[in-house]
């Protein structure tokens, strides 16, 4: 008899619901049934309501803070484990506290590093994800991590764009990398953006390498946060000659002023994917998908097929 292989199963976190239902529309079956029970002091309990015995489950849930995104994926994969499922792979379109993936100062944690281990002892036997803040991240799992490049999401749209004098951006030195994997793709000028900080998400001073005269920037970085160096880079870039600047950003944080600092920012557009939902709509931020890749990844992990066309830049 032939090998036939049974039908996998896609569960979701509350905070990614929406993006999970689009996820399992794709691929092909029925969102897993979970119910999540809470007591009064905010402990929560999730419930798978169907078997899983023996299959391969998908578990999406993006695990931006606060921590009770985290702590939900790491309920799921435990109760996944004890409910005897074959695969279990965590599919976290954000992995969440990925900026604390080294020490940079005595006596503070390594976050990334943590919460890779906790994965895996939650019992998780594979990982996807979508543009780490650092690609080696990977190296802190003992299991398989396929590492998806949002360019694939964005790169076409701005090929449609039509852009003259286009000039790619990276907000600071350490996107440099993703800035020139764009350019290349676009064959466009780069500019770098050099910033000092005063503390976390406080930038004291910012400077451009490059000319920006007569360009049409696009910024590009893994995820945009208080918004402060977007905004800043957007608007020293126009007082420099800019014809625009818009700003890509993988995933869409968006914390504390960030709304406020676009709407009364010079920059014109911020594309984001839907790897976390936005807390409140903006005319300035455009959302593309990230259903499809995901799905298409899942679907080719599941079928045991090369997934290495997604990792080209």
């Amino acid at each position: 008899m032939p090998n036939v292989i049974p039908e996998a199963k896609i569960f979701a976190c509350t905070q990614s619901q929406e993006l999970a239902e689009k996820i399992a529309l794709k691929f092909g079956v029925d969102l897993g049934n979970v119910i999540t029970s809470t007591y009064s002091d905010g402990e929560f309990q999730p419930s798978f309501e169907e078997s899983i015995r023996g299959t391969r489950i998908f578990i999406i849930g993006s695990t931006n803070p606060g921590p009770q995104n985290l702590m939900e994926m790491l309920l799921m994969i435990d109760a996944a484990k004890r409910a005897s499922a074959r695969h279990i792979t965590a599919v976290l379109p954000y992995f969440g506290w990925a900026r604390q993936d080294r020490k940079d100062k005595p006596r503070v944690p390594i976050a990334a590093k943590l919460v890779a281990k906790m994965l895996e002892t939650a019992g998780a036997t594979r990982i996807i994800t979508m543009d780490l803040h650092a690609d080696q991240i990977q190296g802190f799992f003992e299991k398989p991590v396929d590492h998806l490049f949002a360019s694939t999401i964005f790169l076409p749209y701005l090929k449609d764009l039509g852009l003259d004098n286009l000039t790619i951006a990276s907000p600071d030195m350490g996107g440099s990398k993703r800035a020139y994997a764009y350019s290349k793709a676009l064959t466009s000028d780069v500019v770098i953006c050099y910033k000092q900080r005063a503390k976390a998400n406080v930038i004291s001073h910012m400077e451009l390498i490059g000319d920006v005269t007569g360009k049409n920037v696009v910024l590009v970085d893994d995820m945009v946060d208080t918004a402060g160096t977007l905004t800043k880079a957007a608007d020293l870039m126009i007082d420099r000659g800019a014809l625009s600047v818009r700003a890509i950003c993988t995933h869409p944080i968006l914390s504390g002023s960030a709304y406020e600092r676009l709407e009364n920012s010079k920059l014109e557009e911020l594309i984001v994917t839907d790897s976390i939902p936005l807390s409140q709509q903006s005319p300035k931020i455009k959302v593309l998908s990230c259903a499809d890749l995901f799905a298409n990844v899942m679907h080719k992990v599941h079928h045991n097929k090369s997934i290495s066309s997604q990792f080209i830049m």
